[in-house]
């Protein structure tokens, strides 16, 4: 209808099928969009379905853009005053409702409606610009909006035109009523405290009331409205007294009390702390203001410029704001809390004391315990720092904890055995094992001797829970021990029932519950034992105290109860709970009560009287000494003794265990030092002796983590004993090593290579007990093994045994006897070298160190028949192929006939013990910028003390082995540093440093022997550094010799003497090494290698030269006689030396630090290199 009336209006009638359509059409079209712009939106769409779609989209869309201009539409809405809520305009609503519902599922109509009522009864109340907390239902966009137009149509309108206006207010014409000074004047001072509402642009649906504040409750804003300064934190006060001054009013009429006043501490921007005086204390204010009101009365100034408020006094600077988003100005500060308040209320408050009955309990187990008014005395469960409990418990982030899942007590039960403790408790006891009651997570311990005893502690425990509670154990749960995994064990459990669960290897995670629980017991215990002042040797009774205490504390797992209540179903009584370790005096009957008797025995009585307040005070007194004291302590690190168990290095006994626990992040580690004067052979057998990390006593290897295995070791090995008859008991009366070369042992394997050789290990069995013995000796029982009744008596020995200085070479007469009894031929380079030519011209060779042998022969058949005899006359172990030989790892492959030796394991471990296995790699091992001499060594008692406290013998041993077995790339580096060993600086040490870095790089280096023409025969490299060290000028010589393209012998070492000249210094070290050429002949030629003259490369031509010519010269009439024994040896053919170009020279690395790349260079010279 409206549509035919409105075409009737433009003078339109309807197509009768005549006359041009296009034209009606269009006139159609145009009356349509002039009518309804709905219809222009979907004119174009040809189907009702394509019109639905259009007007869906356009109308039902979730976009954020239809959602704010609804929130637009909703908060620019005005009604007149008494209309309701229904009478809203209902396509309004329903167009409301509609899109939010859709827009939003969790947002239903019901309340928008609630929205709507609650604004309109707000509408009722006190004016909502006056109200300090009130929401103003009014867009802050369309605010915006609306301000611009009206500063457009301000813009355009003419000036005469604005003369006309009159204002509505003040009754003045040129301006509306918005723009009078009166009306906005009263308009600002009503809306101070009226907070903005913030539209929020995310895809949300809520309105959120932001305060531009809300981050400074901790932070001074300076405010020139209020009266006076205030603060609603009571300990932030550094002097306070409580008054009753009345109280202040709020913008929105509301009052808030005054409770005290004081002065507060605070610290400037310019590190000046300041007072500041006459501070209210109000609490129910939210924020901290300083009045610049106050300040101002006092003669104080300030003013603001950039965004800065600097308050002076005269010239003085004494506070600086700055201004922050929310236009107010923040202090540039920091206050410094008070302690008055605090201690104030701390002289009445029982919380410490509590804190250390219940031994060291946490906050929330103090307050769980509060609430329930079990806590006597306790006001504020707030604790001070607690040096015990940090000692006690400090420890890495903790396991996420399971859930409760099991329905009653004892249906799942956990397990674990803790220790063993480095020392025994008053009874002998070494362990303690654990059960937790998942239910209830009520905890029981049982102290243990041995492991052994755990079935039998398992069987009492076991029998007296059930007993006590008439219900059966239904499933136990510990780790993979042996010693729940013992066979008595498992069939117990299966006889009764009882199902068990097993931990995955090395998941100690899986057992979490009875893990934590051990940690919670050693902490608390130590927290006990440290706080009573205790020895170590009470560790027991504090673990059993502890337990007690746990069963009588809130459990997180159970919801803050208690895990007794929760077994018993009764309340826990805490009235006799008292500090454990504290002073007790006991009345004992019928001693003299004036007399006073000091007796070591235990009494047990009820007529006890017990002094806590002492252990308290003296806290309280040390912790206010070491406050007064902080000021001149430096930062240190703080480093605790987590558990007993863990501490291996050795101490000295203290009467004073408190001493023992003190907090040391330096204490010095027991290091083995060489002896000061040493030749190469002392440093080698020194590098085997600190790279080790087996104990050396019994007490170390029942202490270890593998103390199984160390047992079974050691009674296998007194069973030996026993066996070879080594010793007899007897009443007391009155009154060189076997070891074969590293050289010899590469100079085997060389050949082993380039022949394809059978390469076989094997061990000997107690090999110094089958030396007999010439003289009588007699020694003590072994620890451990003292067979009962005859603890007076003494060993007398019948054989040979480890530990003798004479059992070496018994052993090794009695061995070298036998080979040359079966055929054998003791080579006479290297006495421990044996061989033996076969009948088809081959050779066999047999390396003997101590009792480790390498046995190398073509054919496996004579392998066999010397592995054979050996077993007869030696108790023998038979290793196989040869992987591993004195640390070193040996890998073949013998269809290319190669060779690699290697030592990697051995160097992660070193990297790990001294921590560097994270370390960055460097490319040499030793840089161009380490000019290490004595000078660099301490000076006075502060510095060795503190160098006393770095491993550094210890590291330059373990670098030293790896250098002499298998890695020549480090002689000159681990030369240098030797040096320094009897009083290393810290330039030093940072020189080891590097080389562990380097080695971070090249763990997997090693040498390569392999078959290739020209290289089965022994070749030398020499050179030498002219006046190389720093503190006499000596120059430094090395060299090194090859065979099958693999080093065997290499050294880097300072001349014995000054050379005054390069060529004196190139000629020394030529005639030295000369000597090692002749050995290396002569070794090489028993083991079935015949060469003419050892090739020696140097790459100085005077110093060939020099060797060569045998006429006498002036120049080198001062050199010693004995070096020119090379002459001699050249004229011989002994010695054939030619000359190398500098750059072809292996031995150049091995003098001195060269570049990257020619170090490089020198290593792929001499095959060695990553496998």
């Amino acid at each position: 209808m409206a549509i035919n009336a409105s075409i009737a209006t433009v003078g339109l009638v309807k197509f009768d099928g005549t006359g041009n359509f296009g034209l009606w059409q269009r006139r159609v079209k145009d009356l349509l969009v002039q009518q309804d712009e709905v219809m222009y939106n979907v004119m174009e769409e040809n189907s009702t379905a394509g019109i639905w779609l259009n007007l869906e989209k356009r109308y039902m869309s979730k976009s954020l853009t239809n959602k704010l201009h609804l929130k637009q539409k909703l908060y620019g809405l005005k009604m007149t005053e008494g209309d309701d809520a229904p009478n809203l305009p209902p396509g309004f609503l329903r167009t409301l409702v509609t899109t939010l519902l859709y827009g939003k599922e969790t947002l239903e109509l019901e309340e928008v409606s609630g929205a709507l009522l609650d604004h309109y009864q707000r509408k009722h109340k006190d004016s909502a610009e006056s109200s300090g907390e009130g929401l103003v239902v009014k867009g802050y966009q369309d605010r915006e909006r609306k301000k611009d137009k009206d500063n457009k149509s301000a813009r355009g309108r003419s000036k005469s035109k604005n003369k006309t206006i009159k204002c509505f207010k003040c009754q003045k014409k040129g301006h509306m009523k918005r723009k009078c000074p009166e009306w906005n004047k009263g308009k600002e001072e009503s809306s101070t405290s009226v907070n903005v509402v913030a539209d929020s642009e995310s895809d949300g649906d809520m309105l959120s009331v932001s305060s531009s504040t809300d981050g400074l409750n901790n932070s001074w804003l300076l405010d020139s409205a209020c009266s006076f300064h205030v603060t609603p934190h009571r300990n932030w006060f550094d002097t306070y007294r409580s008054i009753n001054c009345g109280s202040v009013r709020m913008g929105n009429d509301a009052t808030c009390t005054i409770i005290g006043m004081g002065t507060i501490k605070i610290k400037m921007s310019d590190g000046v702390v300041r007072t500041l005086e006459e501070v209210r204390h109000i609490p129910d204010m939210r924020k901290n203001l300083i009045s610049l009101g106050t300040l101002d009365s006092k003669g104080y100034s300030y003013k603001s410029e950039n965004e800065i408020m600097k308050v002076s006094k005269g010239a003085m600077v004494v506070m600086t704001g700055q201004k922050i988003s929310s236009n107010v100005y923040k202090l540039l500060g920091n206050t410094i809390l008070g302690g008055v308040a605090a201690v104030a209320e701390s002289e009445d408050d029982d919380t410490l004391l509590w804190h250390m009955r219940l031994g060291h309990m946490s906050e929330r187990g103090m307050r769980e315990l509060h609430k329930r008014n079990l806590l006597t005395g306790i006001k504020s469960c707030k604790l001070d720092f607690c040096k015990y409990c940090i000692m006690g418990k400090q420890c890495r982030v903790r396991f996420k904890t399971a859930t409760h899942k099991t329905k009653g007590i004892l249906d799942y039960v956990h397990s674990d055995i803790w220790g063993p403790v480095r020392t025994p408790s008053k009874g002998g006891a070494q362990y303690f094992m654990s059960f937790i009651d998942d239910y209830s997570r009520k905890a029981w311990v049982y102290f243990l001797k041995n492991k052994s005893e755990a079935f039998a502690k398992f069987k009492i425990w076991k029998a007296e829970v059930e007993n006590q509670t008439g219900r059966k154990i239904k499933c136990l749960r510990t780790d993979n021990g042996t010693e729940y995994r013992d066979g008595d064990f498992l069939k117990f459990c299966e006889e009764h029932g009882i199902k068990r669960h097993f931990t995955v290897q090395k998941t100690s995670q899986q057992n979490g519950v009875a893990e934590r629980l051990n940690r919670t017991i050693t902490e608390t215990a130590r927290c006990l034992r440290l706080n009573a002042e205790l020895p170590k040797i009470f560790w027991a009774e504090a673990v059993d105290m502890a337990c007690y205490i746990i069963n009588q504390s809130p459990r997180v797992a159970l919801d803050g109860k208690v895990a007794e209540e929760v077994w018993t179903g009764q309340e826990v009584d805490y009235s006799f709970m008292r500090i454990f370790g504290c002073l007790a005096y006991v009345h004992i009957l019928g001693e003299d009560s004036f007399g006073i008797q000091l007796r070591k025995k235990v009494v047990i009585s009820r007529d006890v009287v017990f002094d806590e307040k002492s252990m308290t005070k003296a806290f309280k007194e040390e912790k206010s000494q070491a406050a007064e004291s902080s000021n001149n302590i430096g930062r240190s690190t703080v480093q605790v003794e987590l558990d007993e168990l863990e501490s291996q290095s050795d101490e000295e006994p203290h009467s004073n265990d408190q001493e023992q626990d003190s907090t040391r992040s330096d204490r010095p580690k027991r290091n083995k030092r060489p002896p000061v004067r040493y030749g190469f052979e002392d440093l080698i057998s020194y590098a085997l002796l600190t790279s080790s990390e087996d104990p050396s006593t019994f007490q170390e290897a029942i202490e270890s983590s593998e103390k199984d295995k160390w047992m079974e070791a050691m009674v296998e090995e007194n069973e030996s004993l026993s066996k070879n008859k080594t010793w007899e008991l007897t009443e007391l009366p009155k009154g060189k090593k076997p070891i074969v070369r590293h050289t010899s042992i590469r100079a085997v394997l060389a050949l082993v290579a380039d022949q394809d050789l059978e390469l076989e290990q094997l061990d000997v069995k107690t090999a110094f007990f089958h030396g007999n013995l010439e003289e009588e000796i007699f020694m003590v029982q072994p620890e451990g093994f003292k067979q009962p009744g005859t603890e007076n008596l003494v060993c007398r020995l019948k054989k040979s045994l480890y530990g003798l200085k004479q059992s070496p070479r018994q052993w090794y007469k009695r061995f070298d006897s036998y080979m040359i009894q079966i055929g054998y031929t003791r080579c006479e380079y290297d006495c421990c070298v044996y061989v033996r030519i076969l009948e088809d011209g081959s050779y066999i060779f047999l390396l003997l160190y101590v009792d480790d042998m390498l046995i190398a022969a073509k054919s496996m058949c004579e392998v066999n028949r010397l592995k054979s005899l050996l077993h007869k006359e030696f108790e023998m172990k038979d290793l196989g192929v040869a992987k591993k030989i004195l640390g070193m790892e040996i890998r073949r492959d013998r269809e290319a006939r190669k060779l690699w030796l290697s030592q990697k394991n051995y160097i992660r471990k070193v990297l790990e013990k001294f921590s560097m296995l994270d370390a960055k790699p460097v490319s040499t091992p030793l840089a161009n910028h380490f000019r290490l001499s004595g000078s660099q060594c301490p000076k006075n008692e502060e510095e060795i003390e503190n160098m006393s406290k770095v491993p550094y013998a210890s590291a330059v041993g373990c670098l030293m082995y790896a250098m002499v077995c298998t890695r020549p790339d480090l002689a000159h580096a681990v030369s240098t540093v030797s040096r320094y060993m009897a009083n290393p600086g810290r330039e030093h040490w940072n020189a080891v440093k590097w080389i562990f870095r380097y080695l971070k790089g090249t763990a997997e280096h090693g040498i390569l022997f392999s078959r290739q023409p020209g290289t089965n025969s022994v070749v030398g490299y020499v050179d030498a550094d002219y006046a190389g060290e720093v503190d006499d000028r000596r120059s430094t010589t090395g060299y090194v010799f090859t065979l099958s393209g693999g080093p065997i012998c290499w050294k880097s070492t300072l001349q014995s003497i000054v050379a005054m000249s390069t060529t004196e210094a190139e000629y020394m070290a030529v005639a030295e090494v000369a000597k090692e050429a002749l050995w290396l002949k002569g070794l090489v030629k028993e083991l079935g290698l015949n060469q003419g003259g050892v090739q020696m490369h140097c790459d100085s031509q005077s110093a060939i030269y020099l060797a060569k010519n045998q006429v006498y010269h002036a120049r080198t009439k001062h050199i010693n006689v004995r070096f020119h024994k090379i002459r001699e040896l050249i004229v011989t053919g002994d010695i054939v030396l030619e000359k190398v170009h500098t750059s072809e020279n292996a031995a150049d690395m091995l003098t001195k630090p060269v570049t990257t790349a020619k170090f490089k260079h020198c290593l792929d010279l001499v095959n060695v290199s990553s496998l």
